[in-house]
């Protein structure tokens, strides 16, 4: 008994002394990964505070004077303000069009039961994995046919193809979780599905729901292949629109960098205000008794 009390004690003490061991090397691992994701990042913001002479040094100088004058000339320019405008007209119209149509399609083929459901649900999420590319020219004939070439109409039913599908999948999921028994309850109170989803459902769908939204902007947000091809000089986007500091006698790496620091900003602020609202659907959603 002494000798397995003994090794059971020993075993216990070299347990805890692996755990801080342990502990260590995942954060030194986490840090030296979040290092190398974060390095691009820094070096692009601080390219965005040089002067020219301190962007082009060699070897590269890390100790200089900051200045704003190329985030002064990125805010009076036309080249990237009106491609800016552009973004947040484009994505925010493809999100309130992904919302009218994933929404009731989420809840349908998560509370119906009819044929071709599996069929449907699996039709709207191949167009994820259907690369840009193999899609972008069949569309852009289309859309030559059509007129809808250059036009905010077209890119926002083209960014259909990268929300729609994540929006549709992860809510329904998220609904296929909740209790169905909370619409019965509703319906034997006299209430409707629809009342049921308003008053009900959707206060606890608002965790997956900001989610769902916050990829989607995100994903929407910095797409290039689209409004690349079907794009143009009137609906040009942050993503193309930041090409047009680079021509063929220079690149003007200032305002460039500048300028994709700018259009970082209202990805992290959506996050951030999804986050907001993800909290906030978790509490409603708790019961109370």
């Amino acid at each position: 008994m002494r000798t397995t009390s003994s090794a059971r004690s020993s075993s216990m003490r070299a347990h805890k002394r692996r755990k801080p061991i342990h502990a260590a090397l995942v954060t030194i691992a986490l840090v030296a990964w979040s290092i190398f994701a974060l390095a691009p990042l820094v070096w692009i913001f601080m390219m965005s505070l040089k002067l020219p002479r301190d962007i082009i040094s060699y070897p590269p100088s890390f100790i200089f004077s900051p200045t704003v004058d190329n985030y002064i000339t990125v805010f009076s320019d036309a080249r990237f303000l009106q491609p800016f405008i552009n973004s947040i007209i484009v994505t925010l119209g493809s999100l309130v069009l992904t919302l009218i149509i994933g929404l009731p399609t989420a809840y349908a083929l998560a509370r119906f039961r009819f044929k071709g459901r599996e069929s449907i649900g699996f039709g709207i999420l191949s167009l994820r994995f259907a690369p840009e590319l193999l899609i972008i020219l069949p569309l852009f004939l289309m859309y030559q046919g059509i007129g809808l070439v250059d036009s905010y109409v077209g890119l926002v039913l083209a960014y259909q193809i990268v929300t729609l599908p994540m929006l549709v999948w992860m809510l329904r999921s998220f609904i296929e979780d909740l209790p169905q028994e909370l619409e019965e309850a509703v319906a034997i109170d006299g209430g409707t599905r629809w009342t049921a989803f308003r008053h009900v459902l959707f206060r606890l769908m608002v965790p997956g729901l900001s989610a769902s939204l916050m990829l989607s902007f995100v994903w929407a947000w910095n797409n290039y292949v689209l409004p690349l091809v079907l794009g143009g000089r009137n609906t040009s986007v942050v993503t193309t629109g930041i090409q047009s500091y680079m021509s063929h006698q220079s690149i003007e790496w200032g305002p460039m960098a500048a300028a994709t620091m700018i259009s970082i900003i209202p990805g992290v602020l959506f996050a951030i205000f999804a986050l907001r609202w993800i909290v906030g659907g978790l509490t409603a959603g708790t019961v109370k008794g």
